[in-house]
């Protein structure tokens, strides 16, 4: 080696660049493997359980009324934030930097848990328009309406977890009507239920909207009549860009699984309203259409094939089960508007 000196300094420069190089790729393949890892959806839970083991009784019909859909509530915001990988919207580092479906998925649950929060302080634990409204969703509802994607102080998740402690004080006192001044309230009546079934046929319709303009079939329609002239300055409905196909599929994903948890907690809490309404087999078709939105998808990828060519396309079978479970919603939105 003393003999040749620069070819000694060649190898040297060589097999630092070789390890360098191993490195780049190790730290690639972990940050791959860890962004997959973290990119996987929540699996589903049974909502009457976990409202089983938050209140430590052994059925729920030892549960007060509203306690399920409280509870379901602050259990979809804790897995929003702490599933594998925690909550990654606000991330400014790999690999949660680049996890986007993941991202929207979490966008999507949270606009039905932001929904669904609204409808409890403004509606369900309220007796009459004019009634005061509870203190303890009146903290809630503002910290999940917090920006989704701010990682300086505060943070995202620190206020997040900020209304699910308001939740969580709201079941006690729903759970314990004598343990303060003032007790809190649940009414499963069928306006209140009406109400909230508003907000999900617009969320719902809006999904599918979304979901089918994949498509250049789709990409012509219009929203308003070009032969009239009020609604000739209506926006047409455009394809959505290819890039943003599985934002969108992902953001859906998401607001299905939120809204299935939610209906499920309805309906235990509202069943005595829905058994008098014969409305219980509506909600249940609203159960299943999301039920069959969440199947497991086999691609790596969001297909967007033609309808009928040789692959699929992921949007519009999605956009099929919103369809469905946005024409469900609106049976059950009329079946509880009636007298």
């Amino acid at each position: 080696m003393s003999d040749n000196p620069q070819a000694y300094e060649d190898a040297k420069s060589k097999g630092i660049l070789w390890g360098f190089g191993a490195m780049i790729a190790v730290i690639a393949v972990v940050m791959l493997l860890l962004g997959e890892w973290w990119s996987r959806e929540p699996e589903q839970f049974n909502v009457q359980d976990e409202a089983i083991e938050r209140m430590n009784v052994t059925h729920t019909d030892e549960m007060p009324i509203g306690f399920v859909y409280a509870n379901t509530l602050a259990h979809i915001a804790d897995v929003i934030l702490f599933k594998t990988g925690g909550y990654l919207t606000n991330d400014v580092a790999p690999p949660g930097l680049f996890c986007d479906n993941i991202q929207n998925w979490e966008y999507g649950a949270l606009v039905m848990l932001r929904d669904a929060t609204t409808a409890l302080r403004n509606h369900f634990a309220r007796d009459q328009s004019q009634s005061a409204e509870d203190p303890d969703l009146a903290m809630a509802e503002p910290y999940f309406y917090y920006e989704h994607n701010s990682w300086a102080l505060p943070s995202t998740e620190a206020e997040y977890v900020k209304g699910i402690d308001a939740l969580h004080n709201y079941m006690i006192r729903l759970q314990n009507p004598t343990a303060t001044s003032r007790a809190a309230q649940f009414h499963s009546r069928a306006d209140n239920l009406w109400q909230y079934t508003e907000i999900v046929i617009k969320r719902l319709g809006g999904l599918s909207t979304r979901l089918a303009a994949s498509t250049d079939k789709f990409s012509g329609a219009t929203h308003g009549d070009p032969s009239n002239a009020v609604d000739i300055n209506m926006p047409t409905i455009g394809r959505t860009p290819w890039m943003e196909i599985d934002n969108v599929f992902y953001e859906a994903r998401g607001a299905c699984w939120a809204l299935l948890h939610i209906l499920r907690a309805i309906k235990h809490d509202f069943s005595d309203i829905l058994l008098d309404k014969r409305a219980m087999n509506t909600l249940d078709n609203m159960i299943q259409s999301l039920e069959n939105a969440l199947t497991p998808t086999l691609s790596p990828v969001v297909l967007n094939g033609d309808g009928f060519g040789l692959f699929a396309n992921y949007s519009l079978a999605m956009a099929n089960y919103i369809a469905r479970a946005n024409a469900a919603a609106l049976d059950l939105r009329d079946v509880m508007n009636r007298g």
